[in-house]
């Protein structure tokens, strides 16, 4: 069997929290918000570079939260025109996943979700969470570590615990 997202995977990178990421998820936000327009509610800041205090792969993730989807589909072009891979759902019902890369290295993934979707309760309610309890900030980031250490030994062991941590943040979350 032919694996059709070999060439996305890349060698996990974790950086210890840097400061700028804050800022340049501004900066991005502003740039998307005028592609996507009116149907836009907000942006949120969302995944490990958003948490300071926690290493995280210097990769923005950023989550746009919109009225229509059906609108947001028609302004594909104008998010394509920013330099981003456009990618639908990409196994998850509902979301519109975008990617934005320069040369090989990854920069922002962005999910955007309708305001009625359960992802962005539970996708907020975890990073809020981790940032109002140090101690578990701490365990998620040695889970982080290690499954990236894993990742370099196969990709296996590292779907194994990216399930774990999924199940993880659903203790957490429910």
């Amino acid at each position: 069997m032919t694996d059709r997202f070999a060439a996305d995977r890349r060698t996990v990178e974790l950086l210890p929290h840097h400061p700028a990421w804050a800022a340049m998820a501004v900066a991005e936000s502003a740039r998307i918000a005028d592609a996507i327009g009116s149907t836009l509610i907000c942006i949120e800041h969302v995944g490990s570079t958003s948490m300071p205090g926690i290493v995280a792969k210097p990769i923005i993730d950023l989550m746009p939260i919109v009225h229509d989807l059906a609108e947001l589909d028609a302004r594909q072009p104008a998010i394509e025109a920013l330099g981003y891979v456009w990618r639908g759902e990409f196994g998850i019902p509902g979301r519109r996943y975008c990617i934005r890369e320069e040369g090989r290295r990854r920069l922002f993934h962005v999910h955007c979700h309708q305001a009625d979707s359960a992802e962005i309760t539970r996708t907020l309610a975890f990073r809020d969470y981790l940032l109002a309890h140090a101690h578990e900030a701490r365990d998620y980031e040695n889970l982080r570590r290690a499954a990236a250490a894993a990742q370099l030994a196969g990709f296996a062991p590292l779907a194994r615990r990216n399930a774990d941590r999924k199940g993880r943040r659903q203790r957490i979350i429910t």
